[in-house]
């Protein structure tokens, strides 16, 4: 292309494939421009560009829907044109008013004397215009915006007139659906259009990887076509294929991926931890105070054989929050120190690892203490390793952990550090492991002789199809009872901008729950700035909102306000590590009535006495997150109460969110509402490794049944081929399409 757009080659096409650099084909200075603001380098880049939406005239464009501070696209008809003389500057203002057939109508801005766009600008014309939503006096506008004309019309070549050439290329590019590609300010949709038919029209599609057989027994186009209709469909249901055929190369890619890994892990050696029937787990199991759940007795089935064979266990633990999944990675850690071996589970926090290793000691009792006075010599010890453990502490640890006389050790990160040597590790378990990263597992892993069993627990609910994608080289098991004795939660959304009192009346609630002997927390999305002050707390940003709520503003707030006399602590991320584990203690002792955190208390933290919650700026807090932080309340026999306190009008999407999550405590709705809300790229972890994805059209929740047949597609061909050196295009596209790292990020465990 030339400096404004239109189409200049630099080199001969003829040879252009999909790993020809974009300079080559569209012009240095359009190439630069797309390389960089939206990272678009060669011919194959712009190909996989896909676009994000298609327009069609006077449809499918509600310009009523558009929300101020937008990056917008929109197609729409120019209903009238009028100028007017500037009040504060020299010049006239060209208003012209668009509308797109739904009723909505936009204003478009340009000042300056420009007579040429009101010439160019008629009613009547069809046009794109691109530009940030703003609002003056009730109406919505783009201030000078860029734009496209489509149809008849002679523009005069100048920057954003659209006329001419430009106009042509739309309409012979477009036909009847106009695709309206993922921009940039400087870079428009129609400028990437523009591209885009330079480059199917002259570069060598690749080859097809999918195998023919598969191809007609699927029903799907060839890639060429698919990548071509695309971008240019001449119907609707060109379109349908072309997107349902590269869906399919996204869902087979990483289904064969994780199918790959589970196939290699199967013949991977791992010591056998067979069950031992007079072992510490029969022991235990004898000890423990209460009835282990059908579903936990059902797990520990599972995981016991997975663990007995000569092969190491991939297991992914689900369950709702307390619903038992602690204990079930506690049998499997006594059976495999039953075996002779040790197990080592890795917490995120170190309040959590604190809360994990003094549980477990309680749990285990004399068990868990072997060589002390009160302790049985048959037993095992647990040991604690984090980062805040002093010199002494540490090094007494860390002997225990060599010589393998603590079968058990919980720790966090420090666990992973050079020095930390285990005398025999046969499984690990990870608690919340979305937390950890690859490299940290596999350090972990490291320290085992052979690659140990491996058992990953989440208390997020996964659907069904993220199950299939995300963790779809793993076992599942689900935990979807709740043990006896918890209680049932009640949620309630707070109003407190339309309702100030029912915020009153929270911090009311909160006092009668305390004088009835309970505990509560009270939970605020930042941490914050304790010299912050009053006004400064509710000061209001250029975005017209208050920044979110912080523990060390509110904390001192409440002593002074509703909570008066109340003994209130503050637990956040910043503090020490022996001052939150200070702190925890303290609240689970009962000496504090109230605690002021971040959600550090998100998981794991176990005090059966709070039973009311109060989530401030609510909304804040994604589905998942908001319902893992309620499950901290109701854990011993008095109800719990959340209160989920939001700014946030009725109506809209974020009180819609707050909503459904006070209307169901069903973990597996809230997650599949979740990713309802959430980009797939986030589910997807499309940003985990900081590369660019080429996932760009699989939905896990529309396309659920086309990611079952890509996962039965999968195994057939990798029980066939299993390292499909038969396919060598198939094994070169799943290499491009799940570049190695972001595999590895896949692999969960």
């Amino acid at each position: 292309m030339t400096a404004n757009g239109s189409t200049s080659t630099g080199t001969d096409q003829t040879s252009a494939d999909v790993e020809t650099p974009l300079r080559k084909l569209v012009g240095e200075k359009t190439a630069k421009a797309l390389a960089s603001h939206l990272d678009l380098h060669t011919a194959g880049d712009l190909l996989y560009h896909f676009p994000r939406r298609y327009d069609e005239r006077g449809e499918h464009t509600d310009i009523r829907s558009l929300e101020v501070g937008e990056q917008v696209t929109v197609l729409g008809q120019v209903q009238r044109t009028a100028v007017r003389p500037m009040r504060q500057r020299r010049g006239n203002l060209l208003e012209v008013t668009v509308g797109d057939g739904s009723g909505g109508v936009l204003t478009l801005t340009f000042f300056g004397n420009q007579a040429w766009r009101e010439r160019d600008l008629k009613p009547g014309r069809w046009g794109m215009f691109a530009g940030k939503v703003t609002e003056f006096r009730g109406k919505r506008q783009l201030n000078g915006p860029e734009y496209v004309l489509l149809g008849d019309g002679s523009g005069d070549g100048e920057p954003g007139s659209g006329g001419g050439e430009a106009s042509e290329e739309i309409e012979e590019f477009a036909g009847a659906l106009i695709p309206v590609y993922p921009a940039a300010a400087a870079v428009p949709t129609w400028v990437i259009a523009r591209c885009v038919r330079v480059v199917v029209d002259t570069v060598t599609p690749p080859e097809d990887p999918l195998p023919a057989t598969l191809r007609a027994t699927r029903n799907l186009v060839g890639l060429a076509t698919a990548l071509r209709e695309i971008h240019r469909p001449a119907s609707k249901e060109e379109l349908y294929r072309a997107r349902h055929r590269l869906k399919w190369d996204e869902a087979f890619a990483l289904q064969l991926t994780l199918v790959q890994r589970k196939h290699r892990a199967s013949a991977w050696p791992a010591q056998p931890r067979p069950r031992r029937e007079d072992g510490l787990l029969t022991a235990f199991d004898a000890r423990l105070p209460y009835e282990l759940t059908a579903g936990q007795r059902a797990v520990g089935e599972e995981v016991a054989a997975d663990l007995g064979t000569a092969h190491p266990m991939h297991r992914l633990l689900q369950g709702e929050v307390g619903s038992g999944k602690t204990v079930c990675a506690l049998r499997a850690m006594l059976q495999v120190v039953d075996a002779g071996g040790q197990a080592a589970l890795l917490a995120p926090t170190e309040v959590l690892a604190a809360q994990h290793y003094r549980g477990m000691l309680d749990l285990l009792g004399p068990l868990g203490r072997a060589g002390e006075l009160d302790g049985d010599p048959d037993g095992t010890r647990l040991a604690l390793v984090t980062g805040s453990l002093g010199a002494a502490a540490r090094r007494r640890a860390l002997e225990t952990v060599a010589a393998g006389e603590a079968g058990i050790v919980v720790g966090t990160h420090a666990l992973l550090y050079e020095g930390v040597d285990f005398a025999d590790l046969g499984l690990v378990v990870v608690d919340e492991q979305h937390r950890f990263g690859v490299e940290q597992r596999d350090a972990l892993r490291a320290k085992a002789e052979q690659p140990p069993h491996v058992l990953v627990m989440t208390a997020t609910p996964i659907p069904r199809t993220v199950a299939m994608t995300v963790y779809g080289d793993l076992e599942i098991s689900t935990l979807s009872q709740l043990p006896r004795g918890r209680s049932p939660i009640a949620s309630h959304v707070v109003p407190a901008a339309e309702k100030p009192a029912y915020l009153d009346r929270a911090w009311r609630r909160l006092r009668e729950e305390v004088a009835a002997g309970h505990q509560a927390y009270v939970v605020c999305p930042r941490i914050g700035d304790q010299s912050a002050t009053a006004e400064e707390v509710g000061a209001i940003g250029e975005d017209g909102r208050r920044p979110p709520l912080a523990v060390a503003e509110v904390a001192p707030l409440l002593a002074d306000g509703p909570l008066h006399g109340l003994r209130i602590g503050v637990l956040h991320g910043r503090l020490p590590a022996d001052e939150k584990d200070s702190v925890m203690r303290t609240f689970a002792a009962g000496e504090l009535d109230v605690l002021v955190a971040t959600t550090v208390i998100e998981v794991g933290v176990d005090v059966p006495n709070a039973t009311v919650m109060i989530v401030l700026d609510a909304d804040r807090f994604g589905v998942s997150q908001l319902h893992q932080l309620r499950g901290r309340v109701g854990r011993g026999s008095a109800a719990g109460l959340c209160l989920l306190v939001t700014e946030a009008v009725e109506e809209t999407p974020a009180r819609e969110r707050l909503d459904a999550v006070a209307s169901t405590t069903d973990g597996f709705r809230l997650a599949e509402l979740d990713l309802e809300q959430r980009r797939e790229g986030d589910v997807l972890g499309a940003t985990q490794s900081g590369r660019r994805s080429h996932l760009r059209l699989l939905s896990l929740l529309r396309d659920s049944e086309l990611i079952r047949d890509a996962r039965v597609e999968a195994v057939a061909l990798v029980e066939e081929d299993p390292e499909l050196d038969r396919h060598p295009a198939l094994a070169a596209s799943v290499a491009a399409l799940v570049d190695e790292e972001r595999a590895e990020y896949l692999e969960k465990g």
